[in-house]
């Protein structure tokens, strides 16, 4: 069985249950390859999750991983007591590995003795012992450490045993024979990769949109934990993602941002290629004229690492300016973002300028929201290679972005680029762009001249099928007549503009 025709693709709370940037990225990939079988193996909350994507023909099976909710090895025996005597040394060096390095203890090789426990269905019933309680606290407790001097009670052991418990559960997941493990975020879609690897021989293929490891630490932040829960908590995701960047055969970032970043977290250079996102210029047209009212707009889900009070806050600087100037928002409310809508409502009415802003919701057509504003704003805090980008400048708008991710390497000189979380450096730029009709006219043509030259979804997918036959094996021939066989169509891409609910549902924004 050849694996380069063979992948199962892991995600984490993205394809094929919620819209979004990096599940359109994946269904482009699997309807880019017809000609390749995908395993989808998807990590959900309850499992319950609704499938909201039509799976194209090519995707044979799809097995759901739920984090939460009773583990299919919930009734298994308790271990023997030599069983029981060999986890917890084991459990005790797993902790060390990220909470005290100085025994040397090995994250990975303690990682995979969980992992053989958990493929036998018996993890949980380790982790829901007494002895594992006393374990983490005498780690935690140890007298050099900081979380001794946070005073670690018993119910943080509870709730740090629980949660460690739910996140490595994806450690059970067993794929294919023969599949190449392609997981499309760092973090614990890697965890069947990593077990796959070490245990199957299967390739392993690592793709990072946004950086994951950072976002844990920019969500934890407000997390309502302790410091002892929050140190173990991102000490495993730290130890996680290095190992991942270490064990993985190739790693294929959608920008050199992360290629750095990766880098810096152990990968070997030479295992590492960038392969942009991509998006097909005929799916995303220029958009014609601009609005008679000089508008701002923006395309996205609204939650609060799209910083979008940097974005009202900037936009009342520039009305104060230009009295006339609206701001249009196009996106859904994710399910538990209601409040964080309300807080931007609450911003807009002190601010006075409540009666600028709409909030226009999802709509029909993603283009017509790039086409909707005189110049196309993204004020997030963090990004990889954001889709709302690149097709705001294959619609022909120029873009005033916050630099974050590759941010910078989409938009070239085709828009400008402000420092995160600044709005008065916002505002600057976009009224620069405002009262310049010509350059705002210039750059928008150059934008989409850029992404015609450099960012196509043709490109993109066609870089990964090059990696999958590299990581099986493929001769150099026989991978030249596979892409002509792909090429038989007219145009693919064309393909993917009816079954997409990205497009139907559309300005749900992007995840990364």
């Amino acid at each position: 069985m050849s694996r380069g025709r063979h992948v199962s693709m892991l995600t984490e709370g993205t394809y094929p249950h919620v819209q979004g940037g990096v599940s359109t990225w994946c269904d482009q990939l699997v309807r880019g390859m017809p000609d390749v079988d995908f395993h989808l193996v998807s990590l959900t909350g309850s499992g319950r999750e609704p499938v909201t994507w039509e799976l194209p023909r090519n995707v044979h099976d799809h097995t759901v991983v739920p984090l939460w909710g009773a583990p299919d090895g919930a009734r298994t025996p308790r271990l023997s007591r030599h069983e029981k005597r060999d986890f917890l040394a084991t459990y005790e060096r797993f902790l060390l590995s990220f909470l005290d390095p100085a025994p040397g203890c090995d994250f990975g090789q303690e990682l995979f003795a969980l992992a053989a426990l958990a493929r036998r269905g018996r993890l949980t019933a380790a982790l829901s012992g007494e002895a594992a309680l006393r374990t983490l606290l005498a780690v935690w407790t140890r007298p050099h450490l900081d979380t001794a001097r946070a005073h670690p009670t018993l119910h943080d052991a509870l709730i740090a045993t629980d949660l460690l418990d739910h996140l490595l559960r994806p450690l059970a997941a067993r794929l294919p024979d023969g599949s190449i493990a392609h997981a499309v975020s760092s973090g614990l879609a890697t965890l069947p990769a990593l077990a796959a690897q070490h245990f199957d021989g299967a390739p392993f293929l690592l793709t990072e949109h946004g950086i994951y490891l950072r976002e844990r630490y920019l969500g934890y932040r407000s997390a309502a934990q302790r410091w002892p829960v929050k140190a173990l908590l991102l000490g495993f995701y730290r130890e996680l993602n290095s190992l991942g960047y270490r064990q993985a055969d190739l790693i294929t970032p959608c920008n050199q941002y992360n290629r750095r970043w990766e880098e810096r977290g152990g990968a070997d250079p030479e295992r590492i290629r960038t392969v942009y996102n991509g998006v097909d210029p005929q799916l995303f047209p220029h958009a014609g004229p601009e609005p008679e009212v000089p508008t701002l707009s923006w395309a996205g889900r609204i939650d609060p690492i799209k910083d979008l009070e940097t974005l009202i806050r900037a936009y009342a600087i520039c009305r104060a300016e230009l009295p006339a100037l609206r701001l249009r928002l196009f996106g859904g409310v994710p399910e538990g973002g209601e409040p964080y809508r309300t807080t931007l409502e609450k911003l807009a009415a002190e601010l006075g300028v409540t009666d600028g802003i709409s909030y226009e919701g999802r709509i029909s057509d993603v283009a017509r929201a790039y086409g909707a504003g005189s110049v196309v704003m993204l004020s997030s805090i963090s990004e990889g290679f954001p889709f709302s980008i690149i097709e705001a400048m294959s619609c022909g708008r120029t873009t005033v972005s916050t630099d974050v991710g590759g941010v910078r390497e989409a938009v070239g000189d085709t828009g400008l680029v402000v420092p995160p979380r600044e709005p008065e450096a916002m505002a600057r730029a976009t009224l620069q762009l405002l009262r310049d009709d010509r350059r705002r006219a210039e750059l928008g043509e150059s934008a989409r001249q850029r992404v015609i030259d450099q960012f196509t979804l043709r490109r993109s997918v066609e870089g990964f099928r090059r990696i999958y036959e590299e990581l099986d094996g493929v001769p150099e021939q026989v991978g030249r007549t596979l892409h002509d066989v792909a090429a038989l169509a007219e145009d693919w891409t064309m393909q993917l503009r009816l079954p997409d609910p990205w497009r139907a549902m559309a300005a749900d924004g992007t995840t990364w």
